[in-house]
Parts: C-alpha cells; sequence; structure tokens
C-alpha cells in the first residue's frame, strides 16, 4: 500500500471567515495565502477552523471539514442527529441550520447557478427567489421532518448497519435515521445484523402499506432468513448481471399520487419525500395549463407520473407520448397507463427515440431528465417541435441552468420558476421550470 503524497495537505488546519454557499453542501472560504477551501459543516459569515480532508499543494482548491466554530452565525442550531458532523454521515448537508435557514442556502444556490450558467436573474427566470417547503415540513428549530420514503443502508464487513461517510465507502454505523421515514423506521433494519450483505435498501410506498427490502449480497455470500417489524416483500440484487429479482412477495410496491395508483417495480424510480409527486405534478400542470385535444411529450417519464396527469387532462381527442430507458419502468408505466387509448410508452434513450418516432411538431412538452440534464442536442431538437410551453423538473440546479441556457440559443425563455424543499436537511433541491417560446410576449 502506497503512502499519501508528501504534498498531501490532508489533515492540515486553517482559520478563515467563511463566504458564501457553493453548490454541493459546502461554503467557500479562503486561506491567507489564497487557498479555495469548499468547507462542510459551517455557514456563510461564521469564523471556524478548517481541517483539511482532501487536496495536495498543487491542488485548485481544497476540501474541509469545520471542526471547530469560533464566530457561529445567527442560523446555526445543534445538529438534532447524532451522526451528523466532520467524518460522519454524510447523508445530510445541514442538519446544524435553521430549517428557514437550509431552504434560503439552497435559494442562493439556485440564483448563483442561474447567474453563472445561464446568464438569468431571478426577475428573468420568473422566480420570486423562494424555496417552499413541502406540505408538512415546517418544523421548528431541532425538529426533523422525517420525509425519506427510500433508505439505502451501508453494512459494513461485521454486519452492522450503517449510511456512507461523505465521499467515501467507509461506513458511519447508526442506530436510527432521524430522516428516514415512519414506515421504513418501523422494519426494524438497523436494529439487526446483516452478516454478508453490502447494501439493505428499505422502502415504504406512500399512499399504500406496500413495504421492501431490497438486499445486495457480498460476493459468495447467501441471503439471510428476512424477518422484519412488519410485513415485508423481499428483493435481491444480483451480483453478475446487476439485475433486481424477487425472493419472495411483490415485486412491485404500489405510490399514490394525482388520485392514481402507481405500480413501481424492482426498486424503480419514484420520488422519495412522500409529498414530491403530487407537489411536482401540480407545478407542471399548474404551469401547462393542458387543453383538451393537446399533443404531448414526457420525456424521461418513469413510471408514467406526468404522462398519466397530462392524458387525463388532454382528453380522448389528446394524445401523450412517453419515453423511458429503463425497460423496467417502461413495462410499469405502460400498466399505470393502460386505461389511456391514445398514450404511448417507447423503450430507449430520448436522443435516439424521439427522431425515429417521425413526430415534427407538439403542443406540451414534460421532461425530468437525470442530474446531468439534458444536453444540448436534446435541447435543440425539443426547441425544433414548436411546443407552446414546456416545463423541464430538475433535480439540479447546475444541470438546469446549463439546459435553459441552450434553450435561449434555441428560442425559449422561461415563464415561470419554482423551488421546492423536498430533500430537507440535505443541499438537494427541486425546480420546475416553465418554457415558452421567446418571441411570446409575457
Amino acid at each position: 500500500m502506497q503512502n499519501a503524497p508528501e504534498s498531501s495537505l490532508v489533515g492540515q488546519e486553517y482559520e478563515v471567515e467563511v463566504g458564501p454557499v457553493a453548490h454541493g453542501g459546502h461554503c467557500i472560504a479562503r486561506t491567507e495565502e489564497g487557498r479555495v477551501l469548499f468547507v462542510r459543516h459551517t455557514l456563510p459569515g461564521e469564523k471556524v477552523v478548517a481541517r483539511v480532508t482532501e487536496g495536495e499543494e498543487d491542488s485548485r482548491f481544497l476540501r474541509a471539514d469545520a471542526v471547530r466554530v469560533l464566530e457561529p452565525s445567527k442560523d446555526r442550531v445543534e445538529a438534532p442527529c447524532p451522526y451528523a458532523g466532520p467524518g460522519k454521515c454524510g447523508g445530510c448537508d445541514w442538519q446544524h441550520a435553521k430549517p428557514g435557514a437550509q431552504r434560503r442556502l439552497k435559494g442562493e444556490v439556485i440564483a448563483e447557478q442561474l447567474q453563472r450558467l445561464a446568464g438569468l436573474t431571478p426577475e428573468e427566470a420568473g422566480w420570486d427567489g423562494t424555496v417552499m417547503p413541502a406540505e408538512g415540513d415546517k418544523l421548528p428549530p431541532g425538529q426533523v421532518p422525517q420525509w425519506r420514503t427510500r433508505v439505502q443502508y451501508a453494512i459494513d464487513d461485521a454486519g452492522h448497519v450503517g449510511l456512507r461517510r461523505h465521499r467515501s465507502h467507509e461506513v458511519e454505523p447508526i442506530e436510527h435515521c432521524m430522516i428516514a421515514a415512519k414506515g421504513v423506521s418501523e422494519l426494524g433494519i438497523e436494529e439487526r445484523l446483516w452478516e454478508g450483505m453490502a447494501t439493505v435498501e428499505a422502502i415504504a410506498a406512500s399512499g399504500s402499506g406496500d413495504r421492501q427490502v431490497i438486499l445486495t449480497p457480498r460476493p459468495g455470500a447467501r441471503l439471510p432468513l428476512v424477518e422484519l417489524d412488519k410485513p415485508v416483500s423481499v428483493l435481491r440484487v444480483d451480483e453478475k448481471d446487476g439485475g433486481v429479482h424477487r425472493v419472495h412477495g411483490r415485486a412491485f410496491v404500489r405510490e399514490r399520487a394525482d388520485e392514481r395508483t402507481h405500480r413501481v417495480g424492482n426498486g424503480g424510480f419514484w420520488q422519495v419525500h412522500p409529498q414530491a409527486a403530487d407537489t411536482l405534478m401540480r407545478a407542471v400542470m399548474q404551469g401547462l395549463l393542458p387543453r383538451k385535444g393537446d399533443m404531448a411529450l414526457d420525456l424521461y417519464c418513469g413510471v408514467g407520473l406526468f404522462a398519466g396527469a397530462l392524458a387525463d387532462r388532454v382528453g380522448d381527442k389528446g394524445a401523450v407520448l412517453g419515453i423511458e430507458t429503463s425497460k423496467r419502468a417502461v413495462e410499469d408505466a405502460r400498466h399505470n397507463l393502460q386505461q389511456f387509448d391514445r398514450v404511448r410508452v417507447e423503450h430507449g434513450k430520448v436522443e435516439a427515440v424521439l427522431p425515429r418516432t417521425g413526430i415534427d411538431s407538439v403542443d406540451l412538452i414534460v421532461l425530468d431528465p437525470p442530474r446531468a440534464g439534458a444536453g444540448k442536442q436534446t435541447v435543440r431538437h425539443l426547441a425544433g417541435l414548436g411546443a407552446r410551453r414546456i416545463a423541464y423538473v430538475a433535480c439540479d440546479p447546475a444541470a438546469l441552468a446549463r439546459d435553459l441556457a441552450y434553450f435561449a440559443e434555441a428560442g425559449y425563455k422561461p415563464r415561470t420558476l419554482r423551488a421546492f424543499d423536498l430533500f430537507p436537511m440535505t443541499h438537494h433541491v427541486e425546480c420546475v421550470a416553465i418554457l415558452e417560446p421567446a418571441a411570446k410576449g409575457s
């Protein structure tokens, strides 16, 4: 095993004044020599001792943790979770900040990304600058919303349950995750040993009593007998092909949104916050204002949340096409949307499937791309379809801002932008931008 390079600065401590928040759950500071530090566990305006966790003499920037707070911010609180802090669990970024301050920080990140990557002020983006909490999440300092309906626990070599440390494969053993939804905590996963397992993922569906556990064994390990505190379906990840296979119980959970039930199979994608699916669906429909007879696209459509909402609203004379890369999600979407005659769902990558459809004109578009965004090629294609309005659902403000810049080049501008705090205690935030042709008057 090689020793760390002599130029490593890991462990070096600096006393610094903390500057603005940056994308990724940290704040920016500079040493007296002008070195840039990305510091976690601090807040803008604080004076802290920052200990370097990553970086060398010639690094462009250093990563660090605030290990001592010399002058605290008025927004600082004692982290409610005992596993939050330097060197501990990497799941939550803002346990040490008041709930309102967390939302302000997320708003500052969105504003900075819009300005830097898209050249847009909040006003030009049609955004009032606020990040809205989900219903039921507006709690006083010291209380933590139990919102995470899907938790992937890491298992250490001895079989103890934990969560990953920040930017590390190391496991922080835990007895309870404070942000886990009640339906996850009730399973009692943290109270058991999971020898031979690499991860145990727990899912507690919103709107139904369905619970599911997905086991990832270490190479060569046998599955344990799963006896938990509540009825649960069990699936396993195959070590050879990475596929998810049913062990017992249902291979899917039933999620509720838009007054309809959605089947989500084999641990497939569904919004993690119990209010998220309905919150985002309403924001998209309020922004698009679908009309009877509209032709609409739902891109990166998952199991069909937006496609179903659109189909309800465009009626029998309208039509909806969904495109999704996950084969299992496509099967679920077709099942979930089978009541709609004029809806079809195609399997494949958007940039490959959409040109093959021959569609050259649509009325409305919804896209909910992965964290990397849609990209310039796809944005150009979409802009060429002449949609009356486009709804862009984004889980990453940097990707959103980049794609908004591409849309601007292609003749579309934001009409409105809304931001939602659907990941409390973390740096993640969800945005919905509604776009329209730039030539159209506001």
